[in-house]
């Protein structure tokens, strides 16, 4: 018998899942150079004709923004993983654990700034980066709670 998706809870590797849906979401959004658009307006010349000409951002400055975007996720998912891989048995592999955790944590908000400053710099309208930082906030939300659970291994390993 199957349980209603409304009753179900998270899975263990609810942050995992999470953590490659967002990485992946954010690189299609990288593909699309941010969804910045040129800005085309028309110029007069000298004899009297009407030009278009195109104003937009240096490719340089895009590149830029995807190269760094693309480091912090890349960085994340490698201490998602590399703390999944550690299954403590004594204090120091709880401690190497929640090292790769909390820099997971690190990396989104990190991320979080980056976002935050291509809002800043490049035209792009908020309402096109929320649904990001809306997954980027909830997978700190899920990366906290799989650090917390690791107080539960925690007083295993001081019980033993």
């Amino acid at each position: 018998m199957s349980v209603l998706k409304s009753k179900r809870g998270l899975s263990r590797l609810e942050f995992y899942h999470n953590a490659r849906k967002l990485r992946k979401d954010i690189t299609n959004l990288l593909l699309r150079d941010f969804g910045v658009r040129d800005k085309v307006r028309k110029v007069k010349t000298e004899d009297g004709k009407t030009v278009s000409v195109i104003e937009g951002y240096p490719d340089w400055l895009i590149e830029k923004f995807r190269d760094s975007i693309i480091q912090i996720l890349r960085n994340l998912m490698m201490n998602i993983t590399a703390g999944n891989s550690v299954y403590p048995v004594n204090e120091a592999e709880l401690q190497l654990r929640r090292q790769y955790q909390t820099a997971a944590i690190v990396n989104c908000e990190q991320l979080l700034q980056e976002m935050h400053y291509c809002e800043d710099i490049l035209p792009v309208h908020v309402s096109k980066f929320l649904p990001y930082v809306d997954a980027i906030e909830l997978e700190i939300k899920l990366l906290k709670g799989w650090r917390k659970s690791a107080n539960k291994l925690d007083k295993k390993l001081k019980g033993k």
